[in-house]
């Protein structure tokens, strides 16, 4: 049963056992849980699971198939976006929105794209390369 002021990423995390979404800092400002919901970025921390409820949620679990990763998974790990990886499937989600709109975006515009989801660990150069990478294999 969904309590009426659950946060998304504690339902994802507890009630779904999806793992992959982070708690960061509860306040949307590390960007460690972003999901889509209806396709569309938004952070978990922040979101109450009501308002969810008939919308459809991929987490970083649903991106792939189930068999291969997707191709921005695949570009993380090939390019070492991925540093402790604590950061990684919340930007590996806003890069998924980011690549949906903008097919092919430059590296100012995928800086932007991801500038609410932070990294700790460096700078987000290989996170960008990463993101270029898999545009270019996703045909943008």
């Amino acid at each position: 049963e969904v309590e009426p002021r659950q946060l998304l990423v504690h339902f994802i995390r507890e009630n779904a056992a999806l793992t992959g979404t982070k708690v960061g800092c509860d306040t949307s400002q590390c960007g460690s849980c972003t999901v889509t919901m209806d396709r569309v970025s938004v952070k978990s921390c922040t979101t109450l699971t009501v308002q969810a409820n008939g919308s459809s949620i991929t987490t970083i679990e649903g991106l792939s198939d189930g068999v291969d990763l997707h191709p921005l998974q695949e570009a993380f790990w090939n390019n070492h976006g991925l540093q402790c990886g604590f950061c990684t499937p919340g930007m590996i989600m806003a890069a998924s929105e980011l690549l949906r709109i903008n097919p092919d975006p430059s590296r100012e515009e995928i800086r932007e794209g991801l500038e609410g989801n932070l990294c700790r660990c460096t700078g987000n150069q290989n996170i960008v390369l990463a993101v270029e990478d898999a545009a270019r294999t996703m045909g943008g």
